[in-house]
């Protein structure tokens, strides 16, 4: 059975349209999983959730279904839901799973974000079947993958995800917005970076925050994110073949990102001997 990741959206923060940023891609974070059943699995509804919905309307043939794993509510990890078209559309039916931030649920955060105030549409108001489901540390069910959470160390409570396909293929992980860095203070225990490494054992991909350059990551100590060496350190503990630089700076232009995954490269080629190391980049795909 082939499994495909596909790459919409691969900034962090906030979109970054315009031809300095073509290349890799100026949306926020969303990721696809498709499978030979049609159901897909969405990582993250960013601004790239945008285009990924023109283009299952586009080639729709019925109705289109679809779990969307949330890392966390963050702006940028969710702005895409009001823009996703298929949830305007009757008979599509998708299931939100994430988690309930600082004792306020997650449906109630989903309808915060369009509440009159802010948005035209309530989100009661879309034609599609909704399902909200809250999810912590741990397995995950899900129809066509075997998929598991972990808690990362950023602000609020985020999720990592490990998918394995159902029906044979390749693990992947999807780690963004992840303080690999020891200098600040997160709720995830004493021995979290042992368990996380158990976690992504033997994973062959793993898609993971690069957004700081080594320079400027101790100025952002607690803001939640890492570093590429970082990452390839990670990436190598655990195993992985496969690193995939994500979750890339406003800041950094193609030239800048370009630079970014030279150096980072060389690194690995230095300390993780054998790991491929890619810069995620919008209309990317990958064959579980």
């Amino acid at each position: 059975m082939t499994y495909t990741v596909k790459f919409w959206g691969t900034r962090g923060s906030i979109p970054t349209p315009g031809p300095q940023t073509a290349r890799y891609g100026g949306n926020t974070a969303c990721v696809s999983v498709s499978g030979p059943d049609g159901r897909l699995v969405i990582l993250d509804a960013g601004s790239g959730l945008r285009p990924l919905g023109h283009e299952l309307m586009v080639h729709r043939n019925g109705p289109i279904a679809a779990d969307i794993l949330l890392s966390h509510t963050h702006w940028d990890h969710i702005q895409g839901l009001p823009f996703f078209k298929p949830l305007s559309a009757p008979g599509n039916s998708f299931c939100i799973l994430g988690a309930a931030q600082e004792g306020v649920a997650l449906e109630e955060i989903l309808r915060r974000q369009m509440d009159p105030m802010v948005f035209p549409v309530p989100l009661r108001a879309l034609a599609a079947a909704i399902q909200v489901q809250e999810i912590t540390e741990g397995d995950v069910t899900l129809p066509n993958f075997t998929a598991r959470a972990f808690r990362l160390r950023h602000p609020g409570t985020t999720l990592g995800f490990r998918l394995a396909p159902a029906e044979g293929g390749s693990d992947f992980a999807y780690l963004t917005d992840n303080e690999l860095g020891t200098g600040a203070r997160y709720p995830v225990g004493a021995n979290w970076r042992s368990r996380l490494v158990e976690f992504l054992a033997g994973a062959d991909t793993l898609i993971h925050d690069a957004m700081y350059a080594e320079q400027i990551a101790p100025a952002r100590c607690g803001w939640g994110h890492s570093t590429p060496r970082e990452a390839v350190g990670l990436a190598a503990e655990a195993g992985c073949r496969r690193l995939i630089l994500f979750h890339h700076e406003p800041e950094h232009d193609d030239d800048a990102l370009d630079r970014l995954l030279e150096d980072t490269r060389s690194h690995a080629s230095r300390t993780a001997p054998g790991l491929e190391v890619v810069a995620a980049a919008e209309g990317m795909e990958l064959p579980l």
